[in-house]
């Protein structure tokens, strides 16, 4: 049986437990949560404590933790910058756990700054940061999906050299089904792209649109112009046994009505 999932992500209106009952009523069984949601990082509010606790939450509900969104910007080339990401991430790791044996950590690549850091240096800055989280991915056995997110890790072939570099099985990709055509890809290319990410996918983002940068625009799932069930038929070529996780940009974000649009596409073709 398929694990359908939704991300904790455009729930306007929606308290965690408002959240957490819709997830449940609507039929989804896993969700992605964002490290926010366990972790006050201003505050510093024993994050192992509240981590048990939203475990509880979840199970309560049926639920179960399939990623942890952790946040983080490795696009760093300073040691000061580099060290405290990485023993950020090493903290999130462990709250990973926490919050479920089998549950990933959904991880950024880095976030853009060219004035900062040129654009020909993303891919060794990256690789850096990742290298350095190897030892503790191995010793916790906790996955690392780096999601194909902005205008980073949405060049394709930027996010496939990453891979290539850190090659090691705790590492791959969290395959965002929209992304990619927002980047600029062209839709026949990201069918392309889903082949070549797929064997690497530890998670999903399932997302349906229109268009790239300023003339984007959301959609429930089988609404826009994404091929979806390409993307599905990529995945499970590849052995892909994770959940297929909805989220939704679209028109509908109040009372949850696009997310439990995408759950019934979900149900019906997975």
């Amino acid at each position: 049986m398929a694990k359908i999932g939704v991300i904790h992500y455009n729930f306007p209106g929606f308290s965690f437990e408002d959240f957490l009952k819709f997830a449940a009523d609507t039929g989804y069984r896993f969700v992605e949560l964002q490290i926010g949601d366990v972790w006050d990082e201003e505050k510093d509010n024993q994050p192992e404590k509240n981590t048990e606790k939203v475990r509880e939450q979840l199970a309560s509900y049926g639920l179960r933790a399939s990623a942890l969104a952790a946040g983080n910007n490795f696009i760093q080339t300073e040691e000061e910058g580099i060290r405290k990401q990485v023993e950020r991430m090493k903290h999130i790791a462990s709250l990973t756990k926490i919050l479920d044996p089998e549950a990933v950590i959904r991880s950024e690549g880095g976030w853009a700054k060219e004035e900062d850091v040129p654009k020909e240096k993303w891919l060794d800055s990256m690789y850096e940061c990742f290298r350095r989280c190897v030892g503790f991915a191995e010793e916790l056995q906790v996955k690392f999906a780096i999601d194909n997110h902005g205008y980073v890790t949405n060049d394709a072939d930027l996010l496939y050299a990453l891979l290539k570099k850190i090659d090691n099985k705790w590492f791959g990709t969290n395959m965002d089904t929209m992304n990619y055509r927002w980047y600029g890809h062209s839709v026949e290319k990201c069918k392309q792209i889903y082949e070549i990410m797929a064997p690497y996918a530890m998670h999903t983002h399932m997302k349906d649109g229109f268009d790239s940068r300023e003339n984007y625009k959301g959609a429930a799932l089988g609404e826009g112009e994404i091929d979806l069930l390409y993307a599905v038929n990529c995945l499970r070529k590849a052995g892909y046994d994770g959940a297929f996780t909805a989220e939704y940009e679209g028109p509908e974000p109040q009372g949850g009505v696009g997310y439990a649009k995408c759950y019934k596409w979900l149900k019906a073709n997975l």
